[in-house]
């Protein structure tokens, strides 16, 4: 279930009331009256079950309460109540099938964001793919994978595209794309010093077999990279967020940026072309498949949301 407060005006806390009462999957209904300091108002506190949540949410913005007033969404992880299962039990559909679209909308806003945390992680990521090319471990390319962080804007590029935020596609694009090339630059320098050092094999990487999937571009590529875009926007808008780990090993985009800075380097460029089809063969992949995962999960939805800042959260 999900918890909602909603900060009202008190000329609208009564039709807010009447509106939760009305819901068959809303439950334990508390009302505060003149509590709320900044905005000003009454406070309206309701368990939702999930599948219901999209739905209140929408006629609680429908009443303008996003600019009168707030509201926050809360995950709740346990509830022990016999209203709340009868809640969950009169609600239409299962709670596993169901999108909550604000709350899709505010966590791939806040994954998309360019930051220090974002890049460190693209670097450390895309350090780890040079160390497995380096030295043929396919396990390394493997942690490489699990480390970077770049699936949260490919999400948010889906969502944006599908609700047609372009303010959320144009800050994912820019993430990816800084993230990207920071975190070639500052591999391939790693490369050089590593060369420079005695640590880098020349003809060990030349001659390596183990991790030629990073680079080797083909049908099957695609077809990953489908299957993983769909799988991590089915986690993502059904809260099953431990799928997530099996669509970060699936893919091949960090290690294809970290194989194209070492070819690069290495004067490979055949190499680091093919590295580049893997990337953009990933990328485009999985924003396709998420998208149209979103589009077959939609419900009915209103264009609230439009010219709404992005969540910071």
């Amino acid at each position: 279930m999900l918890h909602l407060r909603v900060v009202c005006p008190p000329e609208h806390t009564t039709a807010v009331v009447d509106l939760l009462k009305a819901e068959p999957g809303a439950t334990h209904l508390i009302v505060l009256r003149g509590v709320a300091v900044a905005p000003e108002g009454d406070v309206v506190e309701v368990d939702v079950a999930r599948e219901a949540a999209d739905d209140v949410i929408e006629k609680l913005c429908a009443r303008d309460l996003d600019h009168v007033g707030a509201i926050t969404v809360e995950q709740i992880d346990t509830a022990l109540s016999d209203s709340a299962d009868k809640a969950a039990e009169d609600a239409p559909g299962e709670a596993a099938d169901a999108v909550v679209w604000e709350e899709l909308l505010a966590r791939t806003g806040e994954e998309s964001r360019l930051n220090g945390t974002f890049l460190g992680f693209m670097i450390i990521a895309c350090l780890l793919a040079a160390v497995g090319v380096v030295t043929d471990s396919p396990v390394t390319i493997v942690g490489a994978m699990v480390v970077g962080p770049e699936f949260g804007p490919l999400a948010a590029v889906a969502v944006g595209l599908v609700r047609r935020r372009w303010d959320l596609v144009g800050r994912a694009a820019t993430a990816i794309a800084i993230g990207f090339l920071l975190a070639m630059v500052v591999t391939a320098g790693g490369t050089l010093l590593g060369q420079w050092a005695g640590l880098l094999d020349v003809n060990a990487v030349r001659g390596g077999h183990n991790v030629d999937f990073v680079y080797d571009v083909g049908v099957f590529s695609l077809i990953v990279a489908l299957l993983a875009g769909a799988a991590g926007m089915l986690s993502m808008t059904s809260a099953k967020s431990a799928a997530l780990v099996g669509v970060f090993i699936s893919v091949t985009t960090i290690p294809a940026v970290g194989y194209a800075a070492v070819a690069a380097v290495l004067g490979e460029w055949q190499r680091c072309l093919y590295s580049f089809g893997q990337l953009v063969v990933n990328l485009v992949g999985i924003v396709l498949a998420a998208g149209l995962v979103l589009v077959l999960r939609k419900r009915t939805w209103t264009n609230r949301d439009n010219g709404r800042p992005l969540s910071t959260g």
